[in-house]
């Protein structure tokens, strides 16, 4: 089970948004802050947070709050 108050809190922090802008719908859509840089920086952010490793193809689309989460858990499942 993955904390999703962690995941927000990563989330808010690596984008410069405050934390109840991260929810369910959030994506590099509804996030203006949300770029490939930022993108990038929540990888590596997710990655040491979770204590997990998110391959290059899943990294590239986890482009929102849905898809990170699924990933984390998939993660975590080993």
């Amino acid at each position: 089970m993955i904390d999703e108050t962690a995941l927000r809190t990563v989330m808010a922090t690596v984008l410069g948004v405050p934390i109840d802008a991260i929810g369910p719908d959030a994506s590099q859509d509804t996030l203006r802050s949300w770029d490939s840089l930022k993108h990038m920086n929540l990888v590596l952010a997710l990655e040491q947070t979770f204590g997990v490793e998110i391959p290059d193809e899943d990294a590239a689309e986890i482009t929102s709050y849905a898809l990170i989460k699924l990933v984390l858990q998939e993660q975590a499942r080993g």
